[in-house]
Order: structure tokens, then C-alpha cells, then sequence
């Protein structure tokens, strides 16, 4: 055997040229390792002399302990030379996992409108944001005089084309589609008006449910009413209607459900004990004429809302300007 002096020298040399960890990393497997040089060694005591054998057993130790110090001190100057070049990038290390996003709030909150009248059996459907003036002012009983028709309230096209203002420009072309009652339509859409302020946007969305059929009467609605209350905002908020005017209806009425704050004692925020959701009634019958029906044999109820309206309100926001602006802190919390 070469004597120890030598082949440690050797094998130092060649630690001390490592230019990298994955070198030296493979010298120490040479040296070290299950089939490395120090086990070779050990394996040829049982054939030395039995004089010798202590001897040598003493030299491959000294082999052992000095090369394995020498690839230590190694390892820390390479580590050393890798953080004075700025080079702190190890590859073993797990990575960070990118942040995932989710459903923005209307996103959701459409999903959840549309989930809950699922279950009792409105099916939803989807109508062009561009529409003809028929299907959204003249189809269903807006006369031409009428404000909403006013360059400064609706984006007019070409053509005769207008951005839809409201859902209820896709009753007509619902029917029109099934042919047929009973029809239970949701329609959920962007709906596009020239009004801005803490309540009001441009764009916005609605939700609009029709359920045409024989003998629909506002008891039917006022039931569907306080379903959709108890599903979306709780188990204890229920509404009430309220005379009004609508073109496309007749009875019309508001709809008001109890404060979230007070369940309708009333306090600060509300005032009564009542909050403002949207618009209801039963079809008009010059509507389901316009759609081919027979409003002596069919009725109809019909409820139209903004999705950001009963967001906001069951959140409790004051601006709705906010949830279509990048602010993730303000996203985020919902």
C-alpha cells in the first residue's frame, strides 16, 4: 500500500482543486463512501500479518480522520466563496408557492343568486348586452316619451342597436325561444346606464327572474320574494311590497326587507326597520301580448334587481364604486 503520508497528501490536492460542492461532493463519495477508498482499505486488514494489522488499521484511521477534515474545511471555503459572489441560491430549497386568487365578491355573488333559484326551479339563461330598442324599451310597454329613452340616460348605437339597460330586454326573447309556458327564467347580465355616483355605475349587473304560466298571482311572487330573503340574506329577513309604477308590470310594487342591523325595529342606518331592494310585480298585459300570449289564459310575475345592490346591502358597504376598482385590500375581504 502506498504509505498513508503520500496517499493522504494526494487525495488533499485533489480536494483543495474542487471548484464547486457537486465535485467535492463526488470526492467524498470516492473517499467515504459505501464502496469508497477508506472501506477498500478496511477490507484488506484480514489480510495483513497479524503483526502488521494494528499497524495498518492505525494508518487507514489517520487516512480517514484527515481527509475527512480536509473535505470539511473544503466545504466551508466553497460555502464562503458562493456568499462573498452573492450566490445564496440553493436548489435544494422547497420553493415559495405563488399566491392563488380567487372569485371576485359579484363573480361570487352571482354564482350564489343563481344556485339559489336553481333550487326551485328557474333556469338561467343569457341574452346579447346589445340589444334592439324592441326588446328593451318597446316590446315591454316603454313608451317613446319616456325618460329612460333620454340620450343622457342610456348608451345608444347605430342601427337601432342600444347597450341593454336593464335584464328585462330578455323576457321577449325568452318566450320567443320556448314558445311555450310555463317559462321560469333567470337572467343575469351586465346592464349599462349614463349614472354614476355611491350607488350607481355605468355598468353594473342585474338579476332578473320571470315565472310565466296559468294562474300566477302575487301570492306566488310574494313567496318567492321572501325565499330568496331567507336564502341569500338570512333565515330571519323577510319583505314587504310597496305600491308603485313600473312600465313592464301592473301591480307593480318596491320591495323593501327588514335591516340587517335591527330585523326591522329600526335604528340609525334604516331609519323604520326597512331597507330598499329593487322592483316586482306581475307582467303587464300589453307585454305578454307583445310576446304572443294570451293574458287572459297566462300570468306572470317578474322581480328585477342589481347584484351589486343586495351585495352591498347584505355587506353593509356604503360605495359600490370600489368593487370594480384593482384594490386588493379592499377584495380581498370578501
Amino acid at each position: 500500500m502506498m504509505k498513508s503520508g503520500q496517499l493522504l497528501s494526494s487525495w488533499q490536492i485533489k480536494i483543495n482543486n474542487t471548484q464547486n460542492r457537486k465535485e467535492l461532493e463526488k470526492i467524498r463519495i470516492k473517499i467515504l463512501g459505501r464502496k469508497g477508498l477508506v472501506n477498500q482499505l478496511l477490507a484488506k486488514i484480514t489480510q495483513q500479518p497479524p503483526s502488521k494489522k494494528k499497524e495498518f488499521g492505525r494508518q487507514i484511521n489517520k487516512i480517514k480522520k484527515g481527509l475527512f477534515t480536509a473535505i470539511k474545511k473544503q466545504e466551508s471555503k466553497l460555502q464562503q466563496e458562493s456568499k462573498s459572489q452573492g450566490q445564496k441560491f440553493d436548489p435544494t430549497i422547497p420553493t415559495l408557492k405563488p399566491p392563488l386568487g380567487k372569485k371576485h365578491p359579484l363573480s361570487q355573488t352571482i354564482e350564489e343568486i343563481a344556485d339559489i333559484f336553481e333550487k326551485i326551479g328557474f333556469i338561467r339563461v343569457k341574452y346579447p348586452e346589445i340589444t334592439t330598442d324592441w326588446y328593451c324599451f318597446g316590446g315591454v310597454n316603454v313608451p317613446p316619451d319616456h325618460p329612460s329613452r333620454d340620450d343622457q340616460e342610456t348608451f345608444f348605437l347605430e342601427n337601432g342597436l342600444v347597450l341593454s339597460t336593464h335584464t328585462t330586454s330578455g323576457i321577449l326573447q325568452e318566450i320567443e325561444r320556448v314558445k311555450k309556458p310555463p317559462i321560469r327564467m333567470l337572467h343575469i347580465a351586465k346592464c349599462y346606464r349614463r349614472q354614476i355616483d355611491i350607488a350607481h355605475t355605468p355598468m353594473f349587473h342585474q338579476f332578473e327572474g320571470w315565472l310565466v304560466d296559468k294562474n300566477v298571482s302575487v301570492a306566488h311572487l310574494k313567496w318567492t320574494l321572501d325565499y330568496f330573503a331567507r336564502e341569500f340574506f338570512g333565515i330571519k329577513r323577510v319583505t314587504r311590497l310597496r305600491p308603485h309604477h313600473f312600465r313592464y308590470t301592473e301591480p307593480s310594487f318596491e320591495v323593501d326587507i327588514t335591516c340587517g342591523a335591527c330585523l326591522g325595529n329600526g335604528c340609525r342606518f334604516c331609519k323604520e326597520g326597512w331597507v330598499e331592494l329593487g322592483g316586482a310585480g306581475m307582467a303587464h298585459p300589453t307585454v305578454l301580448k307583445n310576446a304572443g300570449l294570451d293574458p287572459k289564459i297566462y300570468s306572470a310575475l317578474a322581480f328585477g334587481w342589481g347584484v351589486e345592490r343586495v351585495f352591498a346591502i347584505r355587506t353593509g358597504i356604503a360605495d359600490i364604486r370600489p368593487l370594480f376598482k384593482n384594490n386588493l385590500d379592499f377584495l380581498n375581504q370578501f
